[in-house]
């Protein structure tokens, strides 16, 4: 497996340079004007964190995307699949109603909100991957159909590394 190229920023500002200015110009020297987004359907995966968390990406950086994908003629929306564990995020209309709450919703990101597999987590493709242990991925349709996926993440350990 080759290694990656990894594109870093660190968290200080300075007056006319904030946050969202320096994602871009991040995603900008990541090479994302090299990408032919011209009329393609655009996913930008992410998470939309549980209600009374804030270990999530801000919606704002989302928008920020959003606004770059369309300059450059896609039509972007943003996208996460349901959760396999009891939550708020475990079918598609609670989903939506977290996603909205903590600022993900079509006025704030301008863009619709989608979620990838459906109602119940099971509109899905199995898409082969052929790998050791594992033979297919069972990716949700709204993401395997999309012409381009962005992927936003942030690192994260959860309960074991109490990061994140």
């Amino acid at each position: 497996m080759m290694t990656a190229q990894v594109f870093f920023t660190n968290l200080r500002t300075r007056p006319g340079i904030n946050l969202l200015d320096k994602m871009e110009k991040l995603v900008r020297r990541a090479g994302i004007n090299s990408i032919d987004f011209e009329k393609k359907l655009v996913a930008i995966k992410l998470h939309f964190g549980e209600v009374g968390n804030l270990a999530y990406i801000r919606p704002n950086y989302a928008a920020r995307i959003v606004d770059i994908v369309r300059s450059l003629g896609g039509n972007p929306f943003v996208t996460d699949a349901n959760t396999l564990y009891v939550g708020g995020r475990a079918n598609a209309v609670d989903h939506l109603a977290t996603a909205f709450k903590n600022g993900f919703n079509p006025h704030a990101l301008g863009c619709q909100v989608i979620i990838a597999d459906g109602l119940k987590g099971t509109d899905f493709q199995e898409i082969p991957i052929n790998l050791k242990h594992c033979q297919t991925a069972k990716i949700g349709s709204v993401v395997a159909d999309a012409d381009i996926i962005l992927s936003m993440n942030h690192f994260k350990g959860h309960e074991l590394t109490c990061f994140g």
